[in-house]
């Protein structure tokens, strides 16, 4: 499956290995999910469709290339622990699109929506299992431990944000908590595991840990705005799924501290008949974050965190691999869907 251009970024040279690296990820995916049974290959195949731009396992290779600049090619530990993390992925779609009720994803019908809640939920469980099945035959015994302390933490975000359901008063800190460890984690992981199948020091892997740390949260504030600002044609999945579900993300925590007493009681009206289903209460609100720049400061706090990302790998030695991962986390970012 190709992959988007909007994270093709660096030289041809590299962008081939790159390529073809995640061509290997794609393969072993399909190989760790095979089936006996027909039913479970089926659901497993349907997976395959939500495979999309390969962020996590791109970031795996790219990061491993990085971390060992002398590495004349991808090393078959970056694709078991790639294809590890792009598993974890998915299972974290599906659990999320049973969360949300999602009806769409990849403008295809979700697993949920075809098979119902409760396969859903078991075909998600199939693939953590997958994922540890396939990450305990790593090279390195500590990417097992790696991984699963990321998969509690991304249940603990995930936790933490079901807490703030429909809690009007979530703060920044809470917020960007929640980012950190729901998606910030794991591409975080995708980077240190890249740096680990390289054979780098600790203090690198520490480095480009945090780089995907930071990548990871400008990444969902982005997505964020991009569920109030865009529309489905253009994402592949529904927007507005977070004021359905009264989740509050950065552009509406910002414009609730701005708004004022009597802003604010208007705005948390306009709030609840969007969350009701209100389209028009919905369309207000937009205007009204507008009027207090709260989403171009939520896409300027994404600005801040890649600029922060870009800061802490600059220590690393100039590289294809380096220069692809600056220019990725860059367009990542600035995206439209």
């Amino acid at each position: 499956m190709p992959i988007s251009p909007t994270i093709d970024a660096g030289p041809a040279d590299i962008e081939r290995t790159v390529r073809s690296a995640l061509d290997r990820v794609a393969e072993l995916f399909d190989r760790q999910l095979g089936s006996d049974l027909p039913n479970v290959g089926e659901l497993c195949r349907q997976i395959g469709r939500y495979r999309g731009k390969m962020i996590r396992p791109r970031l795996v290779v790219v990061s491993g290339l990085a971390a060992a600049p002398e590495l004349e090619d991808v090393l078959d530990e970056h694709i078991t622990l790639a294809t590890v993390c792009e598993i974890v992925h998915m299972a974290t779609l599906v659990h999320d699109d049973v969360l949300d009720d999602a009806r769409t994803r990849r403008r295809g019908l979700t697993v949920n929506r075809l098979r119902g809640n409760e396969a859903a939920v078991m075909l998600g469980d199939y693939l953590i299992a997958a994922a540890y099945h396939l990450c305990s035959q790593s090279e390195h015994r500590e990417a097992a431990v790696l991984v699963g302390r990321t998969a509690m933490v991304m249940c603990e975000g995930e936790l933490l944000q079901l807490h703030h359901r429909d809690d009007y008063s979530l703060d920044v800190a809470t917020y960007e908590e929640i980012l950190a460890r729901k998606t910030g984690a794991l591409i975080g992981l995708a980077c240190r595991l890249g740096a680990l199948a390289s054979g780098a020091d600790t203090a690198t892997a520490d480095r480009l840990e945090r780089f995907g740390l930071e990548l990871g949260v400008a990444f969902q504030i982005q997505d964020d705005v991009l569920d109030l600002t865009s529309t489905e044609g253009m994402l592949g999945k529904p927007t507005g799924k977070d004021l359905d579900k009264a989740k509050l993300t950065l552009p509406l925590i910002h414009h609730l501290e701005l708004a004022g007493a009597d802003g604010r009681g208007e705005s948390l009206d306009l709030l609840e008949r969007a969350c009701a289903g209100d389209r028009s209460a919905a369309e207000q609100l937009l205007r009204a974050m507008d009027r207090t720049g709260s989403i171009e400061y939520a896409r300027g706090e994404a600005a801040r965190r890649i600029d922060d990302a870009r800061t802490l790998i600059e220590p690393l030695v100039d590289s294809p691999a380096k220069r692809h991962l600056l220019l990725a986390a860059d367009t990542l970012v600035n995206r439209d869907r």
